[in-house]
């Protein structure tokens, strides 16, 4: 493609597991005199909207329009996630309030720009409280152009299969970053994502290119797939279709941090599908957008001027 496609007027309907992030960066100089561990002096704390907030602001940050339907607890992090994504600006968030639900929070300890330790807080949301956000995706399907699951396995997308009925039904395209080793519950989706290691986990071991081709055109036909997207982190992506197999070897000039990767890679994906590209060159640029953003810290966006950029240097 000789140009990047405008962003501006692409829908995106994202829906899945919302989480805050939270960042506490210090230094460590000492050993403690309780337990043989390190003590980190916390200078710094930084809160980020991870999982498919992350997702949703990648898809703002690129410069397209996101609505975001999610469930998160009745409490700070609850409130904290949603002024963050106000303060954004470009993601309409509706996330649902569940009393009974705590929202899920990763906390990283960060030292000299390495983890020390990450704790993580979730629970899982009731059944009331789900049924109502599958009520309110059927009222916001036709406003979108592309609709992305994004599921962590937290529990928030217990009605995915039929988010993916409705969707088809309605001619939306559906793009699903998966979890665990259901995937029939994925079944008739247009696109999955799967890392390595996800993949892995459904389909087997492979020991050359031509076995994973192999299992992963048996995947796409099980699951009534138009396409597979294996993300294969240094070695870079690969498309899998019926009518053949696309490669795109990775662009990271440094590999910094891969958390969040995934998400740039999906709401990339979606922006460029909404804004009429092909499924060819909308995984060529989402490469480009994973390149860039394992460069950064954290759970991290990317904008287009990036991309341009980017473009412009290879």
């Amino acid at each position: 493609m000789s140009t990047l496609p405008s962003f501006k007027d692409a829908r995106v309907l994202v829906v899945g597991d919302v989480m805050l992030d939270r960042y506490w960066f210090g230094d460590v100089n000492r050993i403690s005199p309780e337990a043989p561990v390190p003590v980190l002096k916390v200078s710094r704390v930084e809160e980020r909207p991870g999982g498919a907030a992350n997702v949703a602001r990648n898809i703002a940050s690129l410069g397209a329009h996101c609505t975001l339907l999610s469930v998160v607890g009745a409490d700070e992090a609850g409130d904290c996630l949603q002024r963050l994504l106000t303060e954004q600006g470009g993601v309409d968030a509706f996330l649902h309030r569940d009393n009974g639900f705590s929202t899920i929070v990763k906390l990283r300890a960060v030292a000299r720009q390495q983890q020390l330790l990450r704790i993580d807080f979730e629970t899982q949301p009731s059944h009331e409280v789900l049924q109502a956000k599958l009520l309110e995706f059927k009222e916001k399907l036709p406003t979108c152009d592309v609709v992305v699951l994004s599921d962590y396995g937290k529990g928030g997308l217990a009605h995915i299969a039929e988010m993916i009925r409705l969707a088809h039904v309605a001619g939306k395209p559906v793009l699903v970053d998966p979890k665990g080793e259901d995937y029939a519950r994925y079944q008739g989706a247009t696109l999955l994502t799967p890392n390595r290691s996800e993949f892995r986990e459904v389909a087997g071991s492979w020991s050359n290119e031509s076995e994973l081709n192999a299992k992963a055109e048996k995947l796409r036909v099980e699951l009534q797939l138009e396409a597979l997207l294996v993300t294969l982190s240094e070695e870079g992506m690969s498309l899998f279709r019926e009518e053949n197999v696309l490669h795109e070897p990775t662009y990271a000039r440094e590999v910094f941090d891969v958390s969040g990767a995934g998400d740039t890679v999906i709401a990339t994906l979606a922006v460029m599908l909404a804004s009429g590209s092909d499924l060819g060159d909308a995984v060529r640029i989402a490469n480009r957008a994973a390149g860039i953003v394992v460069g950064k810290l954290g759970t991290a966006m990317v904008s287009r001027d990036e991309i341009v950029k980017d473009l412009g240097e290879t």
